[in-house]
């Protein structure tokens, strides 16, 4: 069988997502394990190119990783015509500009997300993948999670019976920066000016769990809130932090089914997990991490009685079944990368395209919309 190179700039892989989950756990991986087998058993292997500003550091990734192409001319790099897809993981402010010279350049293109910080660049770009006729892609990771695939499973089997509520908690605690504890994220999160809040962040991610696994959105009601207005970045100076910081949001989905997602980096966790959703049906429930999973199906469901008086006796955690890991699970941003390279290869399946990444922007604007104006807001469809 044969194998074929396949040309990729990487742009914005010395950040932490770039870099662990992008070109480790996937370019890296890939190129480890041989390449992308394609359904006729040929191979395709992966030959990136790390772009960056900083000419050292993206040259010390590519020693550090065996790769030998590495530049910080952007404008070379997308004049090469062996290298037909670009990819961007680096700031959202800058993402439709760079996504926007990489579509005008001929290249397929795959990124991050939100792939804009606003709607109209969001379909702006969206629109022109579409007029030149290259494919595209965003990042839509949560949805290849173990805990998530799981739930998907429960609910193609039926385990579920009329699903009608989703409860998602997501987030931890990011340490302020000063009293000795270093904040776990970059300061830009927190600053409105540099693209921050957890909204824009979220949402998008929100949108595209929920359109998928339990109903397409038709409406938000979200409240945001900035419940730590100070912080210390990473060169020690205190800085206002305006952006907000945590979100209380609920979705109508179509078929009637209530979502509710809590995002916030102010809280400290006691749950199964960074990421929770509890989905209950009439005839079972199920709550997930990202890699376990849990059901309680009605024939086993317990009776508890309310009795303040007492303590409680039962242990509300035994009474789940774990659902076993009946096959290994790959990481979920390689089997998407996976995905997208046959794609661009073979014409394999791919519904994950910019239009997609779209959606998620706009959710979160009417997030933020709902929050300034305190009202419910319907969700329009989109179309490019």
């Amino acid at each position: 069988m044969a194998t074929q190179k396949l040309g990729i700039i990487m742009h914005g892989v010395t950040g932490r997502m770039g870099l662990n989950q992008h070109l480790v756990r996937s370019i890296v991986a890939i190129r480890d394990q041989g390449g992308v087998v394609l359904p006729n058993g040929d191979r395709v292997m992966p030959d990136p190119i790390l772009v960056g500003r900083n000419a050292e550091k993206v040259a010390a990734l590519g020693r550090q990783y065996g790769i030998s192409r590495t530049s910080a001319d952007l404008d070379g790099a997308l004049k090469n015509p062996d290298d037909t897809v670009f990819f961007d993981a680096a700031t959202t402010q800058a993402r439709v500009d760079l996504v926007s010279r990489a579509i005008e350049a001929g290249k397929h293109v795959y990124c991050e997300k939100p792939i804009a910080d606003t709607l109209d660049k969001a379909l702006a770009a969206a629109r022109l993948a579409k007029q030149r006729g290259v494919k595209n892609g965003v990042v839509q990771d949560k949805l290849f999670l173990p805990g998530l695939r799981k739930i998907a499973k429960l609910k193609e089997a039926g385990f579920f019976g009329r699903m009608f509520s989703v409860r998602g908690e997501f987030g931890y605690w990011v340490f302020e920066g000063d009293w000795g504890q270093p904040a776990q994220r970059p300061s830009w999160n927190y600053k409105l000016a540099e693209g921050g809040g957890i909204i824009l962040d979220m949402l998008c991610h929100w949108r595209y769990v929920l359109d998928n696994l339990f109903g397409e959105v038709k409406a938000v009601s979200c409240l945001g809130a900035t419940h730590i207005p100070s912080r210390v970045d990473e060169n020690g100076k205190t800085y206002a932090a305006d952006a907000d910081d945590a979100a209380y949001a609920t979705f109508e989905l179509e078929g009637g089914v209530i979502a509710h997602m809590n995002s916030s980096w102010c809280v400290r966790v006691r749950r199964d997990d960074l990421v929770t959703f509890q989905v209950d049906g009439t005839h079972g429930s199920a709550v997930a991490g990202l890699s376990k999973c849990w059901t309680q199906h009605r024939v086993n469901t317990p009776r508890p009685i309310w009795n303040p008086d007492v303590p409680q006796t039962m242990n509300f955690y035994d009474q789940w079944e774990e659902v076993p890991d009946n096959f290994e699970y790959d990481n979920g941003f390689k089997i998407q990368w996976e995905n997208f390279i046959r794609h661009v290869v073979a014409d394999g399946p791919w519904s994950h395209d910019l239009l997609e990444g779209a959606k998620g922007v706009q959710l979160a604007e009417l997030g933020l919309k709902s929050w300034q104006e305190r009202r419910w807001l319907d969700v329009p469809r989109l179309t490019v």
